[in-house]
Formats: C-alpha cells, sequence, structure tokens
C-alpha cells in the first residue's frame, strides 16, 4: 500500500463511522417527545403501612 492508498483507507473508514453515527443519532431523534409531560412514577413514596424500628446489633 501506497501513503496516498493509507489515507484514502483512513479516509473512507471515518466516512464510514460518521455515516453510521450520523443514522444511529437520526433514529435517536425519532423516539419519543415527551411532549405529554406524563412519567410513570406518579407518587415519590409508597404508603407508610408501620414504623420502621431500627436495632442495635448485639455481641
Amino acid at each position: 500500500m501506497t501513503e496516498n492508498e493509507d489515507v484514502s483507507a483512513s479516509e473512507e473508514m471515518k466516512r464510514k463511522f460518521r455515516e453510521a453515527l450520523d443514522k444511529k443519532n437520526e433514529r435517536h431523534r425519532q423516539g419519543e417527545a415527551h411532549l405529554d409531560g406524563d412519567s410513570a412514577v406518579h407518587e415519590s413514596h409508597a404508603p407508610i403501612t408501620q414504623k420502621r424500628e431500627f436495632r442495635r446489633k448485639s455481641g
């Protein structure tokens, strides 16, 4: 391989990676826009059924 072939192969590889990254980013941007603002989590804590009890270690 000559130096020109090495440079062109390097540029070709960079072009392929750039195209793959653009394709990945394009697919990512087509996702949900979250315009409704609704979340899967509606309450920050579960209802308290009993008070927690903390015990010291014995021994």
